[in-house]
Parts: structure tokens; sequence; C-alpha cells
């Protein structure tokens, strides 16, 4: 899920949940973080990551700007979000139809991941439904967590969802910055005439998070209105990073009425009127968010930024001083400050900032790209050829991964 802020992002205890974990893809599907909702430069909050607060008022008629976006965009339905495709269920015929007398969760997962025969891989270029995952056999966590759900609908499993309680992972396309979270999902043991089922059957959680002890994370349990929440959220982000920022207000209004109490996509709003420069709504969504979670700091990084805009300079650095004490180091600030010193040839201070900011972001490609670059010029080639492992491994969608492989390669060949 992604949450679009001004350079910020936030993270929240839930109450934890523990069940068997069954952590998937460690050989095919080596990525980091699978994400899924936003935060803009303004911040905006995003789909892997969820924030649910009761108070939290949700789009209300004082919220909405409708005329200002033109035509509404046809919002993505639940239906949409798990129908299966023709070629779905050739796929579900062909390999699931023959699953009487075994255990029909972990035949499905064996069918799914296991076999080889859909070669998923992550790419979050954007979010997709069901069919559109299956379609293009790739996916974030939470189109990944839709393609699986609408399989094991098929088969009549009882499904349900959580967010995951991981670090964020902070990205910046141009002038937003999003940070995202983690969703997955729980096959539920549920006994049915004609198929294998034993007590000792407990609940198996389906995982696209790679090395993480999920049965020892914090969780919270997702409603499926909540999950097209995050779709919808995550396509408002995706609309902002490609400025499309009329789409981006339908798709962030479509996750309110989704679900009203759904933080992350109020935050959203707010960002798609900063960047339309209604900036006195935008202030008034910030400081709705605020008034539920103090603390998010999404929202505090993009109300500083609705009141700098409006000419309110000392609300703009209260909100600052709020935010450097919850969040004293800010994402991606050593690493600028690497890069200044890479440009000025200090290659000593370049690395001490990179790795700086690796301790905030240890799964951050791009600053181990440039931590890489840097290894290579002080003449650490070790160090250099660990850091663009780490940038292929991280890196968020295929052509990422092709160009630091084709990096590291290089780097393999040089001469000593």
């Amino acid at each position: 899920m992604k949450i679009l802020q001004n350079h910020h992002a936030s993270r929240r205890p839930w109450p934890k949940r523990h069940t068997e974990a069954c952590t998937l893809w460690r050989a095919f599907f080596a990525k980091w973080l699978l994400r899924a909702a936003l935060v803009a430069s303004v911040m905006v909050q995003a789909a892997c990551t969820t924030t649910r607060a009761p108070s939290v008022p949700g789009f209300v008629p004082e919220f909405a700007h409708d005329a200002v976006f033109g035509e509404p965009l046809a919002a993505a339905s639940l239906q949409d979000l798990f129908a299966l495709s023709p070629a779905m269920q050739v796929y579900a015929q062909q390999h699931l139809s023959a699953l009487q007398g075994q255990d029909r969760r972990s035949a499905l997962l064996a069918a799914l991941y296991r076999s080889g025969s859909l070669q998923l891989r992550y790419d979050d270029a954007r979010t997709r439904t069901a069919a559109q995952a299956f379609e293009d056999r790739a996916g974030n966590c939470l189109s990944l967590v839709l393609m699986t759900a609408a399989f094991a609908k098929h088969l009549g499993l009882e499904v349900s969802y959580q967010a995951v309680v991981v670090d964020p992972v902070y990205a910046r396309r141009g002038l937003l910055q999003t940070s995202s979270g983690h969703v997955n999902l729980v096959l539920r043991k549920r006994a049915l005439v004609g198929w294998r089922s034993t007590p000792e059957d407990a609940d198996l959680t389906v995982d696209f998070l790679p090395g993480v002890a999920v049965a020892r994370t914090s969780s919270q349990v997702l409603e499926e209105r909540t999950l097209l929440a995050m779709y919808n959220n995550n396509r408002a982000a995706e609309h902002l990073e490609a400025g499309r920022t009329p789409e981006a207000y339908w798709s962030a209004r479509a996750a309110l009425v989704a679900d009203p109490r759904f933080a992350s996509a109020l935050n959203t709003l707010g960002v798609v009127y900063l960047r339309s420069d209604l900036n006195p709504q935008a202030q008034q969504v910030f400081e709705s968010v605020l008034l539920a979670e103090p603390a998010n700091l999404a929202a505090l990084s993009n109300l500083q930024q609705a009141f700098r805009k409006q000419g309110l300079v000392v609300q703009a650095e209260k909100t600052a001083a709020r935010l450097a004490r919850l969040q004293p180091q800010m994402p991606f600030d050593a690493f600028d400050k690497g890069q200044e010193a890479l440009k000025a040839g200090d290659l000593t201070a370049a690395q001490r900032y990179f790795d700086q900011e690796l301790r905030l972001q240890p799964q951050q490609h791009e600053v181990h790209y440039w931590a890489a670059v840097t290894s290579w010029r002080l003449g650490h080639t070790a160090a250099a050829l660990a850091h663009l492992r780490h940038a292929q491994r991280f890196s968020p969608n295929p052509n990422e991964s092709q160009r630091y492989l084709a990096k590291l390669e290089s780097l393999r060949s040089a001469p000593e």
C-alpha cells in the first residue's frame, strides 16, 4: 500500500495476532517489500501499509470538491478486484480441478507459486486487479493477495486479510515521496465434506515478503472494503506519480467511499488538493487526519507544505518542529548529502552519509547503487559488488533489476 507525503511516512503499532506462517517465494521471488499505497512531496500513504482509526471522519461533504476535477472516473468495485478472467478460469480448470482428497490450501499454493508455470515476478509499476496480475504474471503485494484470494474463493476456501507491521520502505519519484507497508492473506481452516482436514490444521498465512518471520509480527485484520480502499488509494498515488491529478482525485474519493475510516486515502486526497493549489482545503484534510492520529508523519509533512503555500510561516515552523521530534532523521536526507559530497569529490564523507541512510533504509535500492559507486571509486571492490547485489535484489521492478544486474556483471568482468 502506498502513502503519499512530503517526504515522510508513519509507523503504527497494531495488536499482535499469531498464525502458523507459510512464507513463500524465497527461491523465485527474492524481492523486498511488495507494495501497494502512497506518500507525496507532498507525502501520500500507500497500500501495502494501512491506517485505520475509528475517529477519522472520512469522506464527509465538506471534503468533496467534485466540480474542480471534471468528469468522474469509473471506480473499481470488489467484484472487479476478485473477478476471474477467462484465462484464470482455464488455469483453474487445468491445475485446480483435480484437488479432491487433498489439502486444498497447500494444493492451491503449489499450483500458483511452486510449480513455476506462472513465472510470477515482482513489479510495482502499477497496482493490478487479480485478473491483471494473472495476465501480466506480475504484481505488488496487494495485487498478489488479490490474485491468490480470487483463486481461493473459486475453490470455496475461507480467506481473510491482514495489514502486517514492517518497517516502511520509502521511494521518491520526482516531487512525490512514497512510503509502503505490507499486506498478506490467511487461508482459514475449514472442514468440508469430500475434502481432507485434520484437527491439527491451523490457519495458513500466505505472505509475499521473503525472510520475515510473519508469525512473530504484529498485524491487523482487514475487511474487504479496506482492501478496496487500498487498491483505489494506490491507483490515486500512481495517477499522481504520472501527473494525472483529476484521476487521482476520483480514485482517492473512491477509496474513501469504500472505507471512510481509511486515513491513508484521506491523506492522499489532501495531496491531490495541494497539487491543485487548493491549499486551505488540503490543510483541512490533513488536520482532520491528525485529530485522529497525532503522530501521522505523512499528514504532518503535508500539513507543513499546506501552511507554507499559504504563507503561514509560524504554523509551518511549529509543524516542522513537531515533525522533527517524531522523526529526527528524515528519509533521503543523508542520501542527498551523500550525493552532494560525491559531486564535490569527498568520497569518505559520501560513504559515511550513504551508510547512515542505509541504517534507516537498508532495502533502498537507489542508495545501495550510489554506495556501490562510492565504494568502487574508493577501491573497495568487494563492498561495491555487495551493494550492487543488494540494489538488484531490492529493485522495485524488472527494468530496474535488469539495469542493476547489467552493472553488476560489468563490474564483475572489469579488470583488477
